[in-house]
């Protein structure tokens, strides 16, 4: 069975026992999140931030990162039109972008079939968005955002939290 397949049938189980309800497209507690795609986030970080369905719009990247425009655009979106007031920017211990191998990256690409001129029309460190340091990252993050010029002055926070304990660590108090 493929990995399709696989979703497809969890999915049947799932709307066979959902109870569904009409709900609102507005954050209901107001916030807006950028986060990082982690796996193990996965029915870890709302319950950890105790966050249930429809409290909070929520951007998930890779290393909860801005890299171009499209999360800012997505923050953006959640502030204008969505009912958030706030934002955080959550990222986490552990984090596979701290410390990204560009080096690795490049052959994992070029075993991939990628083309080496394809690539070198990018600057891969950019474009991958690795960093040396977790709580560095989300500082410059929280600045990002802050600074961009389509972004009203709202609270921006920062905040990293452990993938073991759930604990959360406030990094910058955006008040």
């Amino acid at each position: 069975m493929s990995i399709l397949e696989n979703v497809l049938e969890d999915n049947k189980k799932f709307v066979e026992n959902f109870e569904g309800e009409e709900m609102s497209h507005h954050a209901q507690k107001n916030l807006a999140i950028l986060t990082c795609m982690d796996c193990r986030l996965i029915n870890f970080f709302e319950p950890a931030l105790g966050l249930k369905r429809g409290d909070a719009k929520i951007v998930r990247n890779a290393g909860n990162s801005i890299v171009g425009e499209d999360a800012i655009r997505s923050i953006g979106a959640a502030l204008y039109n969505l009912g958030a007031e706030e934002v955080l920017v959550v990222g986490h211990t552990e984090c596979g972008m701290a410390g990204a191998d560009v080096e690795a990256l490049k052959e994992k690409m070029l075993a991939r079939g990628i083309k080496e001129e394809d690539i070198a029309k990018y600057d891969l460190s950019k474009w991958i968005g690795g960093f040396d340091d977790e709580e560095e990252n989300i500082k410059n993050v929280v600045e990002k955002i802050k600074n961009h010029p389509l972004i009203p002055d709202v609270p921006v926070h920062g905040l990293i939290l452990d993938v073991v304990t759930g604990e959360l660590k406030v990094l910058v108090d955006g008040y």
